[in-house]
């Protein structure tokens, strides 16, 4: 079954799915709950492995992983168009991961998921800037209550803002974010590839820039790290190979294809709320009223959109 079939294929508001939502929502929900622990098992493992070489062994891991999905790429009579959009989203990928990364090795933990969390503010710009598609009224509003649901889930006062390197990086990485779903979304046309298949590209694309990255440190003076033997490491590896990448990254270009960018956005906007409930039940984290306000807040949102038909019509770029 071709892209265009399994896109007609996924309906809203038919059969046992609310209006709206289906499977493709369902999957990101998923993804922002995978996503939301990946955050302590990736920082035990920069702990003990550089960046740039912890995220050039996840993404080979992951692109091996990924080898037998490579098989469509070679029978597509248009693999160079193909080749050329997966090596795009790559590279977008590896911007990402490399400002979330050093943008949370240098700001506060709050600041950092507040920050990021603003993709889904800018995403309905980015999406109107790109696609030439204003949203509707609604998602602006919902986009709003998201973002002030994060400041409330990631800094209670105003006292905890504050704006550095570190901060800048992660602003960054939020409108990279909403960057990609976009061009996701632009670029869903160009290709006939299956979602694993151009997961797997980008993979192997973020694996040779992290790697190439990591040869001109070594080259500049820097020293090049083994992994660590320990099982804690490599079963983190396992959780952040399989699921946070594997599972996540074919889900979220299955759904992206199929989805507006700023519904999209909005249910991975719901990543913080997972984020802060494992810490709380399995980490022993305290979260005061107003962080489990602004958590609802970031749900209802993305609830809010989700659940409500897509209004937005093609209009110019502002």
């Amino acid at each position: 079954m071709d892209s265009k079939a399994l896109q007609g294929a996924v309906p809203t508001g038919r059969g046992s799915w609310p209006a709206g939502f289906g499977p493709a929502e369902l999957m990101l929900l998923l993804v922002a709950a995978v996503w939301g622990g990946s955050y302590a098992v990736a920082k035990q493992a920069t702990q003990q492995l550089p960046v740039l070489e912890f995220v050039a062994l996840r993404f080979g891991l992951t692109f091996l992983v990924l080898l037998p999905a490579l098989r469509p790429l070679w029978r597509d009579p248009q693999w160079r168009q193909g080749l050329a959009v997966g090596g795009l989203l790559g590279a977008n990928l590896l911007a990402i991961f490399l400002c979330e990364t050093f943008g949370v090795s240098l700001t506060l933990a709050s600041n950092a998921a507040f920050l990021i969390s603003l993709c889904v503010a800018i995403t309905p710009f980015v999406e109107w800037w790109l696609l030439g598609r204003r949203p509707a009224r609604r998602v602006f509003w919902a986009a709003g209550l998201s973002a002030v649901g994060a400041a409330l889930l990631s800094a209670p006062s105003l006292a905890d803002l504050s704006m550095g390197w570190g901060d800048a990086l992660m602003l960054a990485a939020a409108f990279l974010r909403a960057v990609m779903v976009c061009l996701t979304r632009r670029l869903a046309g160009r290709h006939n590839l299956p979602a694993l298949t151009l997961t797997a590209v980008q993979s192997g694309v973020m694996a040779l820039g992290a790697a190439a990255l990591s040869l001109l440190a070594v080259s500049g003076g820097g020293t090049w790290h083994l992994p660590p033997a320990t099982a804690g490491f490599w079963w983190g590896m396992a959780y952040l190979v399989l699921l946070c990448t594997v599972f996540a990254f074919f889900a979220q270009n299955h759904a992206a294809s199929r989805s507006s960018p700023s519904r999209v956005s909005l249910l991975m906007g719901s990543e913080p709320v997972f984020g802060a409930a494992i810490a709380a039940l399995g980490l022993g984290e305290r979260i005061g009223a107003w962080g489990w306000a602004g958590g609802l807040l970031i749900v209802g949102a993305a609830l809010w959109v989700s659940l409500a038909p897509e209004e937005g019509v093609p209009q110019g770029r502002p």
